[in-house]
């Protein structure tokens, strides 16, 4: 005798909800085997049951749900080839996932190390920096909240599959701007040529931290300090999202060339 279990019942199981169930009968995904015609209430058997963890199983694998219905029988019975498709996006599941966490802790250890050095955000700075090689956005204009949390991903499909182990890429968010036109990069140690590619000279930047709210006001400041101080009229300037914590921080970069003295009462070394 089979034994049947409520919908409520069978989506605890699962870990999903009953209008989930009830979706999955709509689309003939896996249909309840019994149901009352008074009531309206479904039933599902332990087969069924086993149907549904193995549908909420190939969702993680992020299959889709027409990918698991059109392929059903082939899944189940006799593709262990899509199996193997399905591990292999389980992994890049997992790798995402590791990715999340790291991201995660840089982030609150930057958080912290901002809020110790108590930066005063109107100063105006210098440091050298090395040159850097960095990797153009050709649609992503400026980091937003749908964006910023799976921002390297946008990246990573930029680049072809047989060369993505080959770009370590790095975890800041970034703005480059030229000629009014603004575009999101990323950075990497090493690399192999690609479409977008842009080299960061090295040499010396003037460089203040801002927040998203006097952002415009501090690049205002920045800009001027270079055309009056250094006779330097900017090709280019950079943006770093170094916080994401409460508010958006931002570091302000603007390459002023291979200076030889600096005036040591007016700004800092790094």
């Amino acid at each position: 005798m089979k034994k049947y279990f409520s919908a409520g019942k069978a989506a605890k199981d699962v870990h999903t909800t009953s209008e989930t169930l009830r979706h999955y009968n709509m689309i003939g995904l896996v249909k309840p085997s019994k149901k009352d015609e008074c009531t309206n209430y479904r039933y599902y058997t332990e087969q069924d049951i086993v149907r549904l963890n193995i549908v909420r199983a190939l969702q993680y694998m992020v299959l889709f749900l027409q990918e698991i219905k059109a392929f059903w029988n082939m899944i189940i019975l006799k593709n262990r080839g899509l199996f193997s498709v399905g591990r292999e996006k389980a992994d890049e599941k997992i790798a995402a996932l590791q990715y999340s966490k790291s991201k995660i802790r840089a982030t609150k250890a930057n958080y912290k190390r901002k809020l110790k050095e108590q930066q005063n955000f109107s100063s105006i700075l210098i440091k050298k920096l090395p040159e850097r090689v960095i990797l153009l956005s050709n649609t992503l204009e400026m980091p937003t909240l749908n964006n910023l949390w799976n921002y390297l991903s946008h990246f990573y499909d930029k680049v072809a599959t047989a060369v993505k182990k080959q770009f370590p890429f790095g975890n800041l968010a970034c703005i480059y701007t030229e000629n009014g036109t603004a575009r999101l990069f990323t950075i990497y140690a090493h690399y192999v040529d690609t479409d977008g590619l842009k080299v960061l000279p090295n040499g010396k930047y003037l460089y203040a931290n801002c927040t998203e709210k006097n952002r415009k006001q501090i690049l205002s400041k920045l800009l001027r300090t270079t055309q009056t101080k250094y006779v330097v009229d900017p090709a280019f300037t950079v943006h770093l999202v170094v916080s994401k914590v409460l508010e958006r921080t931002c570091e302000v970069q603007i390459y002023v060339g291979s200076i030889v003295e600096i005036a040591a009462d007016d700004f800092g070394t790094v």
